[in-house]
């Protein structure tokens, strides 16, 4: 009895201690994935905030919270099934869609670019004028841009761990979709609070919370400022790479991307240790970033010339639908 007792304990012990690593596979797994998703995880927070920009403050929070539950359903009902059942029987999918998906970051922020440099403004409507129908429509084209964003996620972490079995990609997968929700609408969610709580500061008794308070009132512009700024050249930069590593992964023009691997290898051996690794990253992000405002304009000005529905601005129509006078 005893002896098959023990026996049993060691069994026991033997599968506790399969199980813990496995566990700790699957996190050190999703760690290497969510990395390797970091452009695209920068994207999705700088461009979220601007789906809040001019809501009344009490409703700043439920937006995000909606736009974060659209989030995880996307991930987990929509994309995850997809890109397993991809990268199970149509592997070779999986690259042709990464290049969709860069194509459309490298279109929206070379949009960005077009509405910066025409001097056309995307947030033009006053906050009484944002009423439940409005906002409605503000949560559904944030999901429905939070889609792509996540598919890019979800694909290029699923990239990272094709290697694993089919339910360690599962778990790896649950678990970057989780944590990189969470981090990115808890971010949006205190980027979006950041005036308010600037605003509850200044009103204490202590000249430091006043200090404070009136600091964070004022460099709330700015941070929205810089934000845009910085989802637009993650949009650009994320989309060139993925246009330049999966051209040539599926074989289809391997001159951008060794000749990019060149340059990267002679700043290397040109300038030694961390530095030259880091400006090596930066060459690589540059050129990518160039490659995505290029591929972006072509496709801005092929939405702008051929007749698309719903190709028009829309701060360049009145509300009857006239053109607005500029």
């Amino acid at each position: 009895m005893s002896a098959g007792l023990f026996g049993l304990l060691d069994d026991v012990a033997a599968i506790a201690k399969m199980a813990a690593a496995s566990i700790d596979d699957v996190g050190a797994a999703a760690g290497r994935a969510t990395t390797k998703a970091a452009g695209v995880v920068i994207d999705d927070t700088a461009v979220t905030p601007q789906y809040v920009h001019g809501v009344a403050a009490e409703r700043e929070l439920p937006i995000v919270k909606q736009i974060a539950i659209g989030s995880i359903r996307n991930k987990l009902l929509i994309i995850l099934p997809a890109a397993l059942l991809l990268s199970e029987f149509l592997p070779g999918l999986l690259p042709v869609i990464l290049m969709i998906g860069g194509t459309f970051l490298a279109y929206e922020g070379a949009h960005k670019v077009w509405h910066l440099l025409s001097g056309h403004d995307d947030h033009d409507t006053p906050v009484a004028e944002i009423g439940p129908e409005a906002e409605r429509q503000m949560v559904s084209g944030a999901i429905r841009t939070d889609l792509i964003l996540s598919a890019e996620i979800m694909v290029i972490a699923l990239a990272s761990v094709e290697d694993e079995s089919f339910w360690a990609r599962l778990a790896i997968l649950v678990v970057v979709a989780l944590v990189i929700t969470v981090a990115v609408y808890g971010v949006v969610a205190l980027i979006v609070k950041m005036d308010d709580t600037g605003l509850l500061l200044a009103q204490r008794s202590s000249r430091l919370a006043q200090r404070v308070g009136r600091g964070l009132v004022a460099a709330m512009p700015r941070l929205l400022s810089v934000i845009s700024i910085v989802g637009t050249v993650a949009m650009l930069w994320v989309g060139g790479h993925i246009l330049l590593v999966n051209v040539h992964e599926v074989g289809w023009w391997d001159a951008p991307y060794e000749g990019v691997h060149g340059i990267e290898h002679d700043i290397e051996h040109a300038v030694h240790g961390f530095l030259g690794s880091a400006l090596a990253w930066l060459a690589n992000t540059g050129i990518s970033a160039v490659i995505g405002l290029v591929v972006g304009a072509v496709v801005v000005a092929v939405m702008r010339v051929l007749p698309f529905p719903g190709d028009k601005d829309p701060v360049e129509q009145d509300d009857d639908g006239e053109p607005a006078a500029h």
